[in-house]
């Protein structure tokens, strides 16, 4: 039977959930999921995963959107998957900027720390899906299994060259082809290799 821990998912959101932009996602106008990607945290839930979400949101920090507009897209996406029969089950998200010196914005650990203290779990092993090198090392410094997607920023973050601490993670097209591998094969964080 599988643990706690391995029933956890942890999502970044832009370039993993919904299209991701240099200008930022300031609006729900602005924010477009990515093909497939409601559908698979849909079938995540269904299939009795708890999803989560942890971001970066340093467009409050930079005056560009305030933390109801967040609230707006987050609901948005809640929505969008709860149509399809699942559940987000909660947002978690840094606001500061890129030189505040926070614990909170990844690569720090501090959004993953947040998710284990309000579920009460170990992250050793948890998968963390991310498209960027800074969700990598959030999710290595706060013992999950970091998870790449070639959406979103991931090909850039490829190209760009994975350090050698990230050789063996298991790298997918997008959200959705993650999804596939879980559920077809229905094994829990054994799966995934610790890097």
């Amino acid at each position: 039977m599988a643990s706690q821990q391995s029933r956890l998912i942890i999502l970044d959101r832009d370039g993993v959930i919904n299209e991701d932009s240099d200008a930022f996602i300031k609006s729900v106008d602005e924010c477009t999921p990515i093909p497939g990607s409601i559908e698979a945290i849909a079938r995540l839930s269904q299939a009795g995963f708890t999803v989560v979400v942890a971001t970066n949101q340093s467009g409050i920090a930079r005056g560009l959107l305030n933390e109801f507009a967040l609230a707006c897209i987050h609901q948005y996406l809640s929505d969008l998957v709860e149509e399809q029969g699942g559940l987000i089950s909660g947002f978690f998200y840094c606001p500061h900027g890129p030189e505040s010196g926070c614990v909170c914005r990844k690569p720090e650990p501090g959004l993953l720390d947040q998710i284990s203290a309000e579920y009460g779990l170990e992250l050793s092993g948890v998968p963390m899906v991310g498209d960027s090198l800074r969700d990598l090392q959030a999710a290595i410094a706060a013992g999950c299994t970091p998870i790449l997607v070639r959406s979103g920023k991931g090909e850039r973050t490829i190209s760009e060259g994975l350090p050698s601490a990230f050789s063996n993670c298991a790298i997918y097209r997008n959200l959705s082809e993650f999804v596939d591998v879980i559920l077809a094969t229905q094994v829990d964080r054994e799966l995934f290799p610790r890097c």
